[in-house]
């Protein structure tokens, strides 16, 4: 136990959670300058890296449900930064692509983010690094499991 009375596991899910909210919180600072909030960043950053990716693994990958999903990509539309088809897909998604506009604000977003991640892991040693994202992944890995 530890002056908070929580034993180590519990105090390590807690501090998780603490670092995501305050992480969450500090990418919205930067990017709302930039018209973006987290998921609509997400959003953007899923359909770059994985073209052709179905709405459901969009929302998965932006942490929000089918339907908010669906409306993000409306507004995303609307704002000229997803081009989306007008045919419905194998599953009747219509497919959603970034457009010339959606890949220079996502530049200067990745920016942002990439800044604030620097500022958050700067005092980590590459090694270190390492072997966090090991862990972190074992401990994913051990909840996907159950």
């Amino acid at each position: 136990m530890n002056e908070s009375g929580r034993a180590l596991p519990e105090e390590l899910g807690v501090l998780l959670k603490e670092t995501q909210s305050i992480l969450h919180q500090r990418m919205d600072e930067r990017l709302r300058p930039l018209g973006l909030s987290v998921p609509q960043y997400a959003c953007l950053q899923a359909l770059h890296d994985l073209p052709g990716i179905t709405g459901s693994e969009l929302a998965r990958r932006a942490f929000v449900t089918r339907q908010s999903m669906s409306v993000l990509l409306q507004g995303l539309e609307r704002r000229g930064l997803v081009a989306r088809s007008n045919s419905p897909g194998p599953r009747r998604e219509r497919g959603a692509a970034l457009t010339s506009s959606a890949e220079e604000l996502l530049s200067r977003a990745h920016k942002e983010v990439a800044d604030l991640v620097q500022l958050m892991t700067g005092q980590i040693s590459p090694g270190e690094l390492v072997r966090l994202r090991e862990l972190l992944v074992m401990c994913r890995d051990a909840l996907l499991g159950h």
